[in-house]
């Protein structure tokens, strides 16, 4: 039992967490398990290859039968399940994909990891692992003065994605009562950081304003998201892989609750020190769009299980994850151009087409 799996470590968060997991030399071997979607991406774990601690096979976690093979080749000793569709407007277009790869996927690698489990003994089976990486939006939308979300928060999800999540974390969670599968979940906020794809937030603001293009913000910028450095996310990860009680959930966020505008206007403040544009201001090409149906008003995530049980805090501020971040994709603008072209451009232009 010499390697865990991650499955959807060609795309953001995993790409990260890979990285990070295989800067300790001493740590377990990585089998890479992504079916390199439109925000999968090879380029980005180029420097690995030829490592021989990250093995990368390209595989859908719906197909159980590739995913059985794959726990009877390599034995891992934990599964970190990061796959996923996770745009909630490509979710409002497109559920399906949503319930094919969240739901269906989901169990189809319980599955596979279930009839791996129960064939394992001794101290195999007792330190095997099945951490489930999901998301804050399952618990809906909060007013201003609500209390954060917790672990025990009701599930409320709004949209086609977070219902899908919700519907998996659900099974999860079964998997552990029913048969005693030594599952973890996490719960996590607003991600940000190097190898985001820009159709999300900050990155699509930053794409846009290098090309001088309008910068979006749905109906009056004000929904409010707790934001979270992708490297913080990945060493909670960490955390609750080595530290966490089965069965369980622990929530992770960065205590950095801003509003949209708040986030754009930051981003366009630290492109005017990094990047100056000689046409002015990058403030100038804010432009209020159509809100997005349904458009969840705030999220905010307690964080106080995760640091008082397994002592995880958060190392970056949002004001120096962004400066990293905004840093990062100024000096990766060929990685940056290569993900925003084809189909990236048709979708921005049919979903912004107002």
């Amino acid at each position: 039992m010499s390697h865990i799996f991650v499955t959807g470590g060609a795309g953001f968060i995993g790409t990260n967490f890979v990285f990070d997991w295989l800067k300790d030399e001493h740590a377990n071997g990585i089998v890479n398990v992504d079916k390199l979607t439109y925000a999968g991406n090879l380029m980005n774990l180029a420097s690995l290859e030829g490592n021989p601690r990250h093995q990368f096979c390209e595989a859908d976690i719906c197909d159980r039968n590739a995913m059985e093979q794959l726990f009877a080749t390599f034995s891992p000793r934990a599964v970190v399940h990061f796959a996923a569709e996770s745009h909630v407007d490509r979710s409002i277009h497109g559920p399906g994909a949503f319930i094919e790869t969240n739901v269906r996927g989901t169990f189809a690698l319980l599955e596979a990891a279930r009839s791996y489990w129960s064939e394992l003994k001794g101290e195999a089976r007792e330190r095997f692992r099945f951490l489930h990486v999901s998301t804050d939006e399952v618990y809906g939308s909060l007013e201003p003065c609500d209390a954060a979300f917790s672990e025990v928060t009701p599930y409320a999800p709004n949209s086609p994605y977070s219902a899908s999540k919700a519907a998996s974390d659900h099974l999860v969670r079964a998997y552990h009562h029913t048969y005693g599968l030594p599952v973890l979940t996490t719960n996590c906020s607003n991600n940000y950081g190097p190898y985001q794809f820009p159709e999300k937030l900050i990155p699509l603001i930053i794409a846009n304003a290098l090309a001088g293009k309008a910068l979006p913000v749905y109906g009056d910028g004000q929904n409010v998201r707790d934001w979270l450095y992708v490297t913080d996310h990945c060493s909670a990860v960490r955390a609750v892989l080595a530290r966490g009680v089965p069965g369980e959930t622990y929530n992770v966020g960065g205590w950095n609750e801003k509003t949209n505008l708040e986030v754009v206007h930051a981003v366009c403040d630290l492109l005017d020190e990094l990047r100056p544009d000689p046409a002015g201001p990058h403030r100038r090409l804010i432009s209020f769009v159509t809100d997005r149906p349904g458009h969840d008003r705030r999220y905010a995530i307690d964080a106080r299980k995760i640091q008082r049980e397994l002592g995880w805090t958060p190392e970056q501020t949002f004001e120096s994850g962004l400066r990293r971040t905004v840093s990062w994709y100024l000096a990766n603008e060929k990685w940056l151009e290569s993900v925003t072209s084809g189909e990236y451009r048709s979708w921005v232009l049919k979903h912004y087409a107002a």
